[in-house]
């Protein structure tokens, strides 16, 4: 058989004719005169085999250098090359080398999941990293994502591994009662509360005194704290700030109550200020020289204790405490489900005021060690100032008392319910966020993403990328840094934590 080559063999080529730029004349001429003969030669070598023969292979040249390499010190081999020092930019060196990715906050702390970008795992500790993160100055947390994209599931997941880590965790307001499960399987504690339930808690009660603190100072220290409660509650009852008068009603209530309450050797209770505010003879006998009107200033804050004691609270908080405070316990959640059912959110704040001045004795004890203190639900504190008042307190003192505070809403536009821009409750709720160097950002909805953007600084990529989140996964910025974390659960938890077992 005869061998045709390709026709395409014959075409001669050659690579088109460049010049430098900075070329002269007789360069650009002998360029050319080199490209003619070296096209002039490849036509020739592919016309000179006749049809019908095959052509003969040049041999290949020898290797320039041997097996063992090039030789000298610019052979790279031994580690011997030596090349001068080059510096850039992270900007350039992300160019050259595109497979760049956070470097993550550390191995140390609570396994979240899994870092999405770096593809590696992620934990985070807000006790280990104050302190060794820059621009880390807090341990609270903001954690926000609308129904059902498991931002419940991620705040019991942290109580549930800290304890690992020997944190306790503490519950203050249970709206739903889907903290009782939990601490149910932890061996913690958690106590009902309601109309028809035999829980009760006394708000007054006193803090065991510190070894530290003389006995007069905690007195004083005592004192203070009821009346900041007695406060809270009154103007959560009346939605205004308390006049000038009304203050030194509760004032001289609070003081005539806890002497009398002492004469009898008992703990005062909250219907002994709601009897001493609503006898104005006796409240103006108690206040002495500063008598005059006080007992008629006092009317309005003589109703609203009556709520405490005879209203839709009535049996819960004016009643010696049921349940004793035990510091040893992983968990403790006050259960607040059969008082969230109304649209009228006043007795559930008021229960988780009270609530959580029972609970302040674990918060001061300095051999407590540390301690979440979880807000679930948290939205539905936002229009009532007197209780983001003592929330802010307690993030103010989160880094004193070695407690996390963390705060669990829906929207961030949440926070903008608190009240009018400038007004006291807006500020107090903006308080609160920047109070919180860790904010986890679950998916929002499109209508969400200016108000979030704005409340957080959030870039456009940022924002874009929470709009597109899926279940379980949230941006986290972290003192700055930001990273989309997948959270990942075990079986058992996800069916302790499972809060849509009757959509199922």
């Amino acid at each position: 058989m005869s061998h045709r080559p390709d026709r395409r063999a014959r075409r001669a080529s050659a690579s088109p004719l460049f010049t430098p730029h900075g070329a002269d004349r007789a360069g650009r001429r002998k360029a050319r005169r080199q490209l003619a003969e070296a096209t002039a030669k490849a036509r020739d070598r592919a016309t000179a085999h006749p049809d019908g023969t095959v052509p003969v292979e040049e041999p290949l040249p020898a290797p320039l250098y041997g097996l063992a390499g090039r030789p000298g010190p610019a052979s790279a081999r031994g580690s011997r090359l030596k090349l001068p020092a080059h510096r850039m930019t992270t900007a350039i060196a992300s160019g050259a080398y595109p497979f760049l990715a956070e470097g993550g906050l550390g191995a140390d702390g609570i396994y979240i999941g899994r870092d999405v970008h770096a593809e590696a795992a992620f934990s985070f500790d807000p006790f280990t990293l104050y302190g060794r993160v820059e621009g880390f100055t807090n341990p609270n947390v903001l954690l926000a994502g609308v129904i059902g994209q498991g931002k419940s599931a991620l705040a019991k997941s942290f109580a549930l591994r800290s304890i690992a880590f020997g944190y306790r965790v503490y519950v203050p307001c249970d709206p739903k009662g889907e903290w009782t499960p939990v601490a149910a399987a932890l061996g913690g504690t958690s106590i009902a509360l309601g109309p028809g339930l035999p829980g009760r808690l006394n708000p007054l009660d006193a803090a065991p005194r510190p070894v530290s603190v003389p006995e007069e100072e905690w007195t004083g220290e005592i004192r203070k704290r009821r009346l900041l409660l007695l406060g809270s509650l009154a103007r959560t009852v009346l939605g205004r700030d308390l006049a000038p008068m009304e203050h030194t009603a509760l004032d001289v209530a609070l003081d005539a109550v806890v002497s009398q309450a002492a004469a009898t050797g008992r703990t005062p209770l909250l219907g002994d200020i709601a009897t001493t505010l609503n006898n104005p003879g006796l409240l103006d006998i108690a206040g002495g020289a500063m008598s005059g009107r006080l007992g008629d200033a006092a009317r309005d804050l003589a109703h609203a204790m009556r709520r405490l004691v005879h209203g839709d609270l009535a049996g819960m908080f004016d009643a010696p405490s049921t349940a004793v405070f035990n510091p040893d316990s992983p968990m403790l959640t006050i259960d607040l489900s059969r008082l969230g059912g109304s649209g009228d959110d006043t007795a559930l704040v008021l229960a988780m005021t009270c609530a959580s001045a029972w609970m302040e004795s674990a918060l001061t004890d300095p051999n407590g060690g540390r301690r979440w203190i979880v807000y679930d639900e948290a939205w539905r504190l936002m229009r009532h100032p007197g209780l983001l008042q003592r929330m802010q307190s307690q993030w103010k003192l989160s880094r004193g008392l070695g407690i996390a505070n963390l705060m669990v809403i829906h929207r961030l536009s949440d926070l903008l319910t608190a009240g009018d821009a400038g007004s006291r409750g807006r500020a107090l709720a903006e308080g609160l966020l920047a109070d919180c160097s860790t904010r986890i950002i679950y998916r929002q909805e499109n209508d969400q993403l200016q108000a979030a953007a704005s409340l957080l600084g959030l870039t456009t990529v940022e924002t874009q990328a929470i709009a597109h989140l899926n279940r379980g996964r949230g941006l986290w910025r972290v003192a700055g840094r930001s990273f989309i974390v997948q959270h990942l659960l075990h079986p058992h938890e996800r069916t302790l934590f499972d809060t849509d077992a009757r959509m199922h």
